[in-house]
């Protein structure tokens, strides 16, 4: 079995350090939150990070990039830097120095932990498959599987699977799922309900219901043998 990945946030900002702390730990990985990069070199050695999602702009004398040269000094550290500082030269930079990724604040938090998600996976540090009960995701051959046999799913009620699993547990708004599974908010949410019922009757011909209604929330997937929603 892989073990947890273990993703190291540098982020001055309380509010976005522990919300994306707190959805990271969701989605599966250990995290270690500062909020800055004091002392931050024996605590590296310790937590032995697979991943640094690193604030471009910190207190004190090393701003992300500086931070960023220092970790990946003895280490082949993967970094992904979130900042607002969005000016094409900061970007550059941010990439000059070997980052996977460079996110703009604001942003949305479920888009952060994909990205974080989609570098990991390349590093191997995220299993391919999502075992949830009686539903196997295989992520790789993009295959979802109940009670033994194979859903017959279209690409869009496979993403919208995939993302419901990816965020057991937590209810998702209309919004959240037309924003991540069609990658806009702004469209008739009825679009997502006839694509959820789509999605509902293909999973509840092998078993009972694991996509619930939250009336006035969103959807929630809950796997067999956990409680139900309203």
């Amino acid at each position: 079995m892989t073990s947890p990945a273990r993703v190291l946030i540098v982020e001055d900002d309380p509010l976005i350090r522990e919300s994306v702390a707190a959805a990271l730990v969701r989605d599966g990985s250990v995290v270690l939150a500062r909020s800055d990069g004091t002392h931050l070199a024996s605590q590296v050695d310790d937590f032995r990070p697979d991943l640094a999602l690193l604030d471009v702009t910190l207190p004190g004398t090393a701003d992300g990039f500086a931070l960023a040269r220092s970790l990946r000094r003895d280490r082949d550290l993967p970094v992904i830097f979130v900042t607002a500082r969005d000016a094409g030269a900061d970007r550059l930079a941010g990439f000059g120095l070997g980052a996977d990724d460079y996110v703009v604040k604001p942003f949305i938090v479920e888009e952060l932990v994909a990205r974080v998600r989609a570098v990991l996976r390349r590093l191997g540090r995220v299993p391919a498959t999502l075992d949830l009960g009686d539903l196997v995701i295989d992520e790789q051959s993009a295959e979802a599987v109940r009670a033994g046999t194979t859903l017959d799913l279209t690409a869009t009620e496979y993403r919208l699977l995939t993302y419901l699993a990816h965020e057991r547990g937590r209810i998702l708004s209309k919004t959240q799922l037309l924003t991540q599974v069609w990658g806009y908010d702004d469209y008739d949410a009825n679009l997502v309900e006839v694509h959820m019922s789509a999605l509902r009757r293909k999973l509840e011909l092998h078993g009972p219901r694991i996509v619930h209604t939250v009336r006035g929330f969103g959807y929630v997937l809950r796997p067999a043998g956990g409680s139900v929603a309203a």
